[in-house]
């Protein structure tokens, strides 16, 4: 089993990614820490070793990056992928810089997720037992499954993503929630493509579905960021 290192400063967030991980084989969630220094403490102090860390960039008290190159100092040191919607170009350079193998941008499904962490799984299984590898054919090998895109789990049919960053950023900024008319009118998009990608953030973990009784109509369903 690859243990895994949860880390994201937003408990929902985190235990999402924790129900992720228990749906993909071979993976099991070792520990969960919601903080830079929450995460150093859980590895250094593990009873077994950490193998892969979950790192979201944007913790509270320090930077993810600076957070990814301080778990590389650790003795073995785990692998990273960092989750993440930070979509600055300078910082994925400088994640990859310091020793980050995967990069997964917020929001994502699950299938995207599976993706990265079976990619994962694969270049973990290739790596020669022991200290050093056999061969260059064999790390070669192993770094392959790294580079390997499927832009089917990355992109879902129907999903166009830039119509899902203006929704993502739209409900972000809105502390009570809003419906799909509300989202709709701010986005410049149709009812139902505001619900349709509102459902999808919903069943992705990423916000919260709030259900108001008591007025005129149907009931209304308020999405609220986690």
């Amino acid at each position: 089993m690859i243990r895994v290192l949860i880390v994201d400063d937003e408990p929902l967030i985190a235990e999402a990614h924790r129900s992720y991980v228990d749906r993909v084989p071979g993976f099991t969630v070792a520990a969960v820490a919601h903080s830079g220094h929450g995460a150093m403490r859980a590895a250094s102090r593990a009873e077994e070793p950490i193998d892969l860390v979950l790192l979201d960039i944007g913790l509270p008290d320090a930077n993810g990056i600076d957070v990814a190159a301080a778990l590389g100092g650790l003795r073995p040191s785990p692998d990273v992928i960092a989750i993440t919607s930070e979509r600055d170009l300078s910082v994925v350079r400088s994640a990859v810089a310091h020793g980050v193998v995967l990069y997964l941008l917020k929001p994502f499904t699950f299938a995207a997720f599976r993706d990265k962490l079976e990619r994962y799984r694969e270049f973990h299984d290739a790596l020669p037992a022991g200290k050093s590898a056999a061969s260059q054919r064999d790390i070669d090998r192993a770094m392959s499954h790294l580079r390997i895109a499927d832009e089917r789990a990355s992109t879902p049919k129907g999903i166009a993503p830039q119509t899902m960053d203006g929704i993502t950023a739209i409900v972000r900024q809105a502390p009570d929630g809003l419906n799909a008319s509300e989202v709709a009118q701010a986005g410049g998009v149709s009812r139902v493509t505001a619900w349709r990608y509102l459902e999808r953030l919903a069943d992705d973990g990423l916000v919260t579905r709030i259900t108001e009784y008591g007025k005129a109509g149907r009931p209304q369903v308020r999405y609220l960021w986690r």
